[in-house]
């Protein structure tokens, strides 16, 4: 099947309209919360990273720290293979900018009137319009400067998703039917080739994570991507000694996928 990939505007009703639809269709239901128990399995440090790094937007010193990126490239890895085990709702952490060209990955926006947020923030949480307003305008704000940072983009552009859905203008009825039949098209594209393609982007990803995180390694520059079956690494290395790193690693790491190197020392 599909993939659906969540983005919403704080006390937009988006979690809840996502946690329905994965019931429904008996799809596995992936959020922050199940990110950072599977990010524990990488280790104590990268669950230390979660919190640090989602309490805050990342400054621009983080967002060229090491430890933000190999955080980063972990999570990337992570979401790629939830995709790669077919039946998701992925929410949050700007997943539809991740999978932008996966052909069956359904990317949707959830959006509401702020007055209308605020309602419902007021009534579910039990707390006064004051804190609710503080409340969603915090979220969204952390929300766009995570897409931003890590992707260069602006969180609210409405040409990044299949479908903006504005949840106060219809009922929660209709708006999962549409979704729904979006994804049943979009599962036209969930074709054996397009799996293939998929499963090599994962395998560059769990390498750029494995590189990212490995302490010998301090490459400045550092892109990794299939082309035609074989994967491909560009960027800078500081002496042959770490190029030989990274070109061992990824080669264990790709098995029988052809790698080709193309480092340069700086």
């Amino acid at each position: 099947m599909a993939i659906l990939t969540i983005s919403r505007q704080h006390g937009s009703t988006g979690t809840e309209i996502g946690r329905q639809i994965a019931q429904e269709l008996g799809f596995e239901y992936i959020d922050r919360q199940r990110m950072l128990k599977d990010l524990k399995d990488a280790g104590k440090d990268w669950e230390r990273l979660v919190k640090d790094f989602e309490e805050h937007g990342p400054s621009l010193w983080e967002r060229y720290d090491w430890g933000f990126k190999g955080f980063i490239a972990l999570l990337h890895s992570m979401i790629l293979k939830y995709v790669l085990k077919d039946k998701m709702v992925i929410v949050g952490r700007g997943a539809n900018f991740l999978l932008k060209e996966v052909p069956y990955v359904l990317k949707v926006r959830f959006e509401a009137p702020i007055e209308k947020r605020i309602e419902y923030i007021v009534e579910r949480d039990n707390i006064d319009y004051h804190t609710a307003k503080w409340f969603i305008e915090r979220l969204d704000r952390e929300s766009a400067g995570y897409v931003k940072s890590v992707f260069h983009k602006a969180w609210d552009d409405p040409k990044a998703y299949d479908m903006v859905i504005n949840t106060s203008a219809q009922s929660q009825g209709v708006i999962i039917n549409s979704i729904k039949e979006a994804l049943a098209d979009k599962d036209r594209f969930n074709t054996e080739e397009n799996r293939r393609e998929m499963s090599l982007w994962s395998v560059a990803a769990d390498i750029r994570a494995a590189l990212m995180t490995n302490p010998k390694i301090q490459a400045p520059t550092l892109q990794i991507e299939p082309v035609g079956g074989t994967i491909i690494l560009r960027g800078l290395t500081h002496n042959p000694a770490e190029h030989n790193i990274i070109e061992d690693e990824a080669r264990r790491i790709a098995g029988t996928i052809p790698v080709k190197c193309e480092l340069r020392y700086r």
